[in-house]
C-alpha cells in the first residue's frame, strides 16, 4: 500500500521545461558556445547538472554559470505552468491520507513564486528544495519523516530521480511529461512508466502498488482503438503528429473505442478531442495487430481499426495533451519521418491502395 509520495518538481507537477531551455541557450550564449535546439537539449539534460555543465562548458566557474542562469530565468519564468492532471493528483493523494513531499533541484527563489502562482504548496507537507544531488537527501527525508519504503513512492521525469529511488529502497514511477525520453527513462528501469499523473492516479486507485505488472489487471483483453490520417481538404497534405508515449515518434490520431460507442462515433470523438478538427469523407483501409510494441510506453495489446478522413473547414488544430506538436505534410515526405511501426504500415497501404 502506498502511503507517502516523493515528488519530483520539474516535469512532473510543473512544466518548466521550455523556461529552463531558454535559461540554459542564455548560459552557453554567454559562455560562447552554439544554442541548443530542445530535441537536443532533452537529449543532453542530466542530472545532477554539474554533469551537464561539466561536458559543455568545462572551465567556466559554477558560480557563474547559475548567475547566468537564474538571472535570465527570472524574466521567464512567467510561461512555468502546473502540467495536466497534477492538480487532480495532488487533491487525490489528500483525499487518500497521503503524506507528500518534494524532493528537487529547483531554486529555491523560482520553487517559492511557481508554487505559489500553482496553488500547489497547500498540497505538500514538505519540500526539499536545492538539492544537486537527490540521492544524498533520500535517506534523511525517509528518515527525518519515519517514512517506510516499501509503503514510499517517488514520481519523476528523469534517469537521476528513478535512481535516487532504488538508492532509497522506494518504489519508483516514471511521467513522460518532462526530461527525459521513453528511451533514458527505460534504461534507468523504474518500476512504472504512466504517461501522465492522470494515469498514476487511476493505477492508484485500483492497485496497492506500481510494479511493473500492477496495471495487468486494468486490461486483460485487447483494446479496440481507432486512428486516422487526416487529409487537408485543399491540398492532399497529411496530418501527423509526435507524442512521447510513442518514443517521441511520429504517428496519428486516434484512441480507445468506449463502451456503447461505434468505430465512427469514437473516430469523430478522438480525433474532435486530439485536433479539434471536424472530420468527413471516412473510410476504412485496414486493422492492425499491435502486441506489447517497444515503441509504445508500456506493454498493451492493441487491436488498431484504420481510416482516412478529410478534415473540414475551419483548420484550426489544437493539440491536447496527448501530443506535442504536429505538421502538415505531403505523405511522401511524412513517410521520410521516425514513423511508429503502425503508422509506416497505414501510410505505405495507403499509397499502395491508390487511395490519395
Amino acid at each position: 500500500m502506498i502511503r507517502n509520495i516523493i515528488f519530483d518538481w520539474s516535469g512532473t507537477l510543473v512544466d518548466d521545461l521550455p523556461a529552463v531551455w531558454e535559461a540554459t541557450n542564455y548560459v552557453f550564449k554567454q559562455a560562447g558556445l552554439p544554442e541548443m535546439t530542445l530535441d537536443e537539449f532533452r537529449a543532453e539534460f542530466c542530472l545532477p547538472f554539474t554533469k551537464f555543465y561539466n561536458k559543455f562548458t568545462p572551465g567556466v566557474p559554477v558560480e557563474k554559470l547559475e548567475a547566468w542562469f537564474h538571472s535570465h530565468f527570472r524574466q521567464c519564468q512567467e510561461s512555468v505552468v502546473p502540467l495536466p492532471h497534477a492538480r487532480e493528483f495532488l487533491e487525490f493523494c489528500r483525499a487518500q491520507k497521503m503524506r507528500t513531499f518534494v524532493l528537487s533541484s529547483v531554486h529555491p527563489d523560482h520553487f517559492r513564486v511557481q508554487a505559489e502562482v500553482t496553488g500547489f504548496a497547500e498540497f505538500i507537507d514538505e519540500p526539499f528544495i536545492g538539492v544537486w544531488d537527490k540521492r544524498e537527501k533520500i535517506h534523511a527525508i525517509l528518515e527525518q519523516h519515519r517514512l517506510i519504503p516499501d509503503e514510499t513512492l517517488f514520481i519523476g521525469d528523469m534517469q537521476h530521480d528513478i535512481e535516487t529511488a532504488k538508492h532509497g529502497g522506494v518504489h519508483s514511477c516514471a511521467v513522460l511529461t518532462g526530461y527525459n525520453s521513453l528511451v533514458q527513462l527505460r534504461a534507468a528501469v523504474p518500476d512504472r512508466i504512466v504517461e501522465h499523473l492522470g494515469e498514476l492516479r487511476e493505477l492508484l486507485a485500483h492497485e496497492s502498488s506500481v510494479t511493473v505488472n500492477a496495471a495487468s489487471a486494468l486490461h486483460t483483453f485487447p483494446i479496440v482503438t481507432v486512428g486516422a490520417v487526416i487529409f487537408h481538404p485543399t491540398n492532399g497534405d497529411v496530418l501527423m503528429f509526435r507524442t512521447h508515449k510513442w518514443s517521441n515518434m511520429w504517428g496519428i490520431p486516434g484512441g480507445k473505442v468506449r463502451y456503447s460507442e461505434t468505430c465512427l462515433e469514437a473516430l469523430r470523438r478522438e480525433l474532435k478531442e486530439e485536433t479539434n478538427l471536424d472530420i468527413g469523407d471516412i473510410r476504412f483501409v485496414l486493422v492492425q495487430d499491435c502486441i506489447e510494441s517497444e515503441e509504445f510506453y508500456r506493454k498493451a495489446h492493441f487491436v488498431l481499426l484504420n481510416y482516412t478522413c478529410h478534415a473540414r473547414e475551419p483548420l484550426d488544430v489544437q493539440l491536447n495533451d496527448e501530443a506535442q506538436e504536429f505538421r502538415w505534410l505531403p505523405i511522401e515526405e511524412a513517410l521520410a519521418l521516425a514513423l511508429n511501426q503502425p503508422t509506416r504500415i497505414l501510410l505505405e497501404a495507403i499509397c499502395e491502395g491508390g487511395e490519395l
